[in-house]
This record gives structure tokens, C-alpha cells and sequence, in this order.
């Protein structure tokens, strides 16, 4: 798998195809299949795409691993982001105009052995306990002007579990950074 970081071409491609993908889902109900071969595409990698209308979350849906090429990654998720987030009913024609879209490029999973290993803004947290697991990408900790501790609280809610479940031996901590870019990402 490569580490490599995604080039200012191909990050506007994938935002390209995403949204293309989308639209092509909510005009016909049905996504078009991803184009074969895009030049540094080819590589496996996880991602989340990010829906926000308005400034506001609209839908985020992701996959650690890989389904294939990140091409096909980024296109499921953004078909999955757009219909199947359950907090959200599935996007409208009407709404496309209104939505931009974020991708994050994961690293692989990386277990921790302590938690002073997280780095707020750059590692995002994956909690997997016997009673549930959540997820929150790096980029939320920012957004909301968390500290390590609030992350791993908020993480294990969004798990459904205590805010400090992370404490317990039988919950795993894992990490991973992502590459994050959008049609309205400031610095990508």
C-alpha cells in the first residue's frame, strides 16, 4: 500500500468523480461505474467522503480498507455518504447545487500503546470495544477545538459506549491520519 500523498491533479480528480458519481445517483438512481486506469488512482487506500450543505454535515460515510483501487473506494463511499448514512435521509436532485464535498485518504489502522501517542488535528481515533465501535476523522478534534481527552471521550460516544471507555483493557485505541482535501477545503 502506498504512503504517498495524493497530487493537487489527482485530489481534483477524485472531487470530479465524487461528485459526478452523486449526481449521477440522485438524477438516475443509479451511480455510473468508475473509469478505469486514472494515472496514480490505481493505488488501495481507505477513505471517507464528507457531505456538508450550507456549512452543516449532510453525510459522512467510509471504509478503512480498500474496495479495490481508491478510485472505486472514493466512488463507493460517495455513493454511500449520499444514500445510506443513516443520520440523514438520502440526498435530493434539489440539494446538489447546495452541497460540496470532502475526501479523506487514510493511512492504515495503527493500534496504540498509549494514548499520549494521539496527536490532536493530525491522527483521528477508531475505538473498538466488546459493546460497539465509532469513529471520528482528525479533522473533527479541529473543528471543534478538542483536546486529546475530549476526542477519546467524544470518539466512544459516537460509539454508543461511556465517554471514557477507552480506559477500559478491553477497548482497543487505534489511529490513522488521512489526507484531507475539498471543493472548499481551505489549504488542502
Amino acid at each position: 500500500m502506498s504512503d504517498r500523498e495524493l497530487t493537487p491533479e489527482e485530489q481534483e480528480a477524485l472531487l470530479k468523480l465524487a461528485r459526478q458519481t452523486i449526481a449521477d445517483l440522485v438524477a438516475s438512481g443509479q451511480a455510473t461505474e468508475p473509469p478505469a486506469g486514472l494515472p496514480g488512482l490505481e493505488m488501495e487506500r481507505g477513505a471517507f467522503v464528507t457531505i456538508h450543505r450550507q456549512g452543516q454535515l449532510r453525510g459522512c460515510i467510509g471504509n478503512f480498507t480498500a474496495n479495490g483501487s481508491l478510485v472505486n473506494t472514493v466512488c463507493d463511499m460517495a455513493e454511500a455518504a449520499a444514500t445510506q448514512d443513516p443520520r440523514f435521509p438520502p440526498l435530493s436532485a434539489a440539494e446538489l447545487d447546495e452541497v460540496d464535498l470532502e475526501i479523506s485518504v487514510l493511512s492504515p489502522l495503527r493500534e496504540v500503546e498509549d494514548v499520549s501517542e494521539i496527536q490532536v488535528g493530525k491522527h483521528g481515533i477508531y475505538i473498538i470495544s466488546p459493546r460497539g465501535r465509532g469513529v471520528l476523522l482528525p479533522q473533527v478534534a479541529r473543528e471543534y477545538g478538542w483536546d486529546r481527552e475530549t476526542f477519546l471521550n467524544q470518539t466512544c460516544l459516537k460509539a454508543g459506549l461511556s465517554p471514557e471507555c477507552w480506559h477500559d483493557p478491553n477497548t482497543q485505541v487505534l489511529i490513522f491520519s488521512a489526507q484531507i482535501f475539498g471543493e472548499k477545503h481551505e489549504g488542502a
